[in-house]
């Protein structure tokens, strides 16, 4: 079995385009997508449509639940993302999960099998420890999980063998978080990432890849949008302190 493993696209439409077109060329039995597909300044609506045209299965990230749940206190990147969105759209994103039992061996999570805003592997900016893995993961039996929402790529494996990867961000390379406390997450370069997962004699086994795409007209669109911040991380995987805010 061969699954292809996306998370964290957040409106990039042409990084998406870049991983489903190297997905279609390696292969997979199935595509899953784990959430947080669409918030941010770039191309919800766009990216909407690709996705529901698509035969993969799709998660809901806490961003989608955000965008459904919008109030005037919303940030920026949902309140842009649900301005675009039709009732066809955000109709579609009601419909979905935040996690799915795929099969009685693999499980798909946006964040942990229970939250959908606490990351499995990572404590902000920092890995997780092996006993804070296992509590988040309590009494799951499945061989393979996988996670998305903290936008670092990993692979691990717990205590009992089970294979947890997080596939990293497809479409926002590095970003500043207030939550538990000021940090950063940056992935080093504006690649596109994403996981083929596969099973060889019984044992899970992951790749963790990075696509290039044209990111330079997706940072121009995120300036056009007044969002530096954003135009920094698509063009270089890090964030500009100096423009952060």
């Amino acid at each position: 079995m061969r699954i292809a493993f996306v998370s964290d696209i957040h409106g990039n439409l042409p990084a998406l385009e870049a991983v489903a077109a190297d997905i279609k060329r390696r292969g997979a039995d199935i595509v899953v997508n784990l959430g947080d597909s669409l918030s941010g300044p770039l191309l919800p609506l766009e990216t909407a449509q690709f996705l529901m045209a698509s035969d993969w299965l799709h998660l809901a990230g806490n961003h989608e639940r955000q965008i459904l749940e919008l109030h005037a206190g919303s940030g920026m990147a949902d309140t842009f993302a649900h301005s675009q969105l039709t009732s066809r759209e955000l109709t579609w994103i009601a419909s979905l999960l935040p996690a799915k039992q795929i099969t009685s061996e693999v499980l798909a999570c946006h964040g942990t099998p229970t939250s959908d805003v606490t990351c499995l592997l990572q404590n902000a900016d920092l890995a997780a420890t092996q006993e804070e893995i296992e509590s988040r993961l309590g009494d799951v039996a499945a061989t393979l999980i996988a996670c998305g929402h903290s936008h670092v790529a990993r692979s691990v494996r717990s205590t009992r063998g089970q294979l947890i990867v997080n596939p990293g961000s497809i479409g926002q390379p590095a970003y500043m978080d207030d939550y538990p406390y000021p940090h950063t997450i940056a992935s080093g370069s504006p690649d596109a990432r994403y996981a083929i997962v596969e099973q060889h004699q019984g044992q899970w086994q992951s790749s963790l890849l990075a696509v290039p795409y044209n990111n330079r007209d997706m940072a121009a669109l995120a300036k056009s949008r007044g969002r530096l911040d954003w135009e920094a991380a698509l063009l270089t995987g890090y964030i500009c302190q100096a423009v952060s805010g």
